[in-house]
């Protein structure tokens, strides 16, 4: 088997799809001008994309199981192609948001047959140094997409974020069409319709409550009072408690909860659910706070923060060997006390906060989310037996999508609620470019400090993990001072 050219193919796809999607995040603020929307409108862009993902990634491990990787990783580019295609000739915001849905179901269907592939190719031994080279190769996107979009969007548009992706996706398709390879049978498992409904329900209808609580915050009647919010959520919740029911009940079910037998895998899920909160969440603030409240342009928005994802890509190599030496538990609980710190730091930020002080801060948040990603989602997947590697990869990767939709959700919820009380305590004029910054830079403050209370509550859970042993004559993993 040719592990190289395969990893590549699902690598410059992954790769290509980062870019497309962070890159958009420094945009937001043109695009809200450009089409007329408001920022709660414009967060539908990246929790609709998510949406999709929180939907169709609980799957994906049904599909892993009934079609083959080529067939997978064609659909998965086909999507991906013409999502962007969509995305590069939309003139309006709803023509937009169809190609983002679009791009998603690509994504949705690309990132767990990446990991899983990661998991059957590569052996248990040397995953911390593969998933490491994988974090450095996937990081560089977040890190170029802000500064090139910054670029595109102050001398184009911002259609052209798409365009330029174009021609790498199709290469991405060709290339993959060449060399990629089957890397596991197929058992053609029974689609169970009502297990699928729920599945989409639940994880839908939390996302989606999540999401519209951005939506009115501040006002009367609006944010988390909403009944569309609360009914979203309780829907949701009910319809994953049934889903989990029908789960455990099924001899062949099409998510395998009895992962979480494994303490672990759990506690990995757990740290990751954390990081992609506080990061994702930080990515949205970020941007808003540079161009709204620094009132700096978006290109230098984006090398601003490019020093940032640089230093994170680089610290997964450094990552990846530590964890293979040491194990994931001092790497995670020192990450996320660099990373609670930072966000406490970053609660203080004013109108006349120095670039270089954001430099500093963004970059030692990007190094502690470093050292809590990886090692604790290899280390979970780690403890897994071969046959739960597409059930593990579809859950954590679904919760990936819920809690980036949860923390963006809290993130533009707080900031709008902050930024409405400022305004109302501070009567002004809306318009002043000044007086708007400060009411502004009020929210951020206040969406960094939730970020910040995230963090310490990973590090309290952190202190619980323990490192998997994996056999390497019979592939079993096993914690290190739990009962075999």
């Amino acid at each position: 088997m040719k592990v190289v050219p395969i990893l590549t193919a699902l690598l410059l796809s992954a790769f290509i799809g980062m870019f497309s999607e962070t890159a958009l995040n420094v945009a937001l603020t043109q695009l809200m001008q450009d089409l007329s929307v408001t920022p709660a409108t414009i967060q539908w862009l990246t929790t609709g994309y998510l949406l999709v993902l929180g939907i169709l990634v609980p799957v994906s491990g049904l599909l892993l199981q009934r079609f083959t990787t080529r067939q997978l990783f064609i659909t998965a580019l086909g999507f991906l192609i013409s999502g962007t295609l969509i995305a590069a000739l939309a003139s309006v915001f709803e023509v937009l948001l169809i190609g983002r849905v679009v791009q998603a179901v690509g994504t949705a269907l690309l990132i767990p047959l990446m990991f899983n592939t990661i998991l059957v190719v590569i052996p248990p031994e040397r995953r911390g140094a593969a998933m490491g080279l994988i974090g450095l190769i996937i990081m560089s996107a977040p890190a170029v997409g802000p500064t090139i979009s910054g670029l595109i969007v102050q001398n184009l548009t911002w259609n052209w974020i798409f365009w330029i992706s174009l021609p790498f996706l199709v290469f991405a398709l060709v290339f993959g069409f060449v060399y990629m390879q089957n890397i596991s049978e197929t058992t053609r498992p029974k689609f169970d319709i009502l297990s699928i409904l729920l599945s989409s329900i639940g994880f839908g209808g939390i996302v989606f409550g999540f999401s519209s609580a951005g939506e009115g915050a501040g006002e009367a009647g609006g944010g988390w009072e909403s009944p569309r919010v609360i009914i979203a959520i309780a829907v949701g919740v009910v319809a994953l408690v049934l889903f989990s029911w029908r789960q455990l009940k099924m001899a062949k079910p099409i998510i395998n909860l009895r992962v979480f037998k494994y303490p672990m895998f759990t506690l990995g899920l757990l740290m990751v659910f954390i990081a992609m909160m506080i990061i994702l969440s930080s990515m949205l603030l970020m941007p808003m706070y540079l161009q709204r409240g620094l009132l700096l342009t978006t290109f230098v928005t984006g090398l601003i923060m490019l020093p940032g994802g640089l230093i994170n890509g680089a610290m997964s190599l450094v990552t990846g060997r530590l964890f293979d030496k040491y194990g994931p538990k001092w790497l995670v609980i020192f990450g996320l006390i660099i990373a609670a710190v930072t966000l406490w730091f970053f609660s203080g930020i004013t109108t006349t906060s120095s670039v270089v002080l954001i430099i500093i801060l963004h970059s030692f948040l990007m190094i502690g989310i470093s050292m809590v990603m990886m090692p604790a989602q290899t280390n979970g997947l780690n403890q897994l037996p071969p046959e739960y590697y597409p059930d593990g990869t579809a859950i954590m990767n679904t919760l990936q999508q819920v809690a980036g939709a949860i923390g963006t959700a809290l993130a533009v919820s707080l900031l709008t609620t902050r930024q409405a009380a400022y305004m109302q305590s501070h009567p002004g004029d809306p318009t002043d470019t000044g007086y708007f910054a400060q009411a502004m830079t009020v929210g951020v403050s206040g969406a960094f400090k939730m970020a910040a209370g995230m963090a310490v509550i990973g590090l309290i859970v952190a202190f619980f993990i323990k490192r998997v042993n994996v056999s390497r004559t019979k592939g079993e993993a096993q914690s290190e001072h739990l009962p075999h």
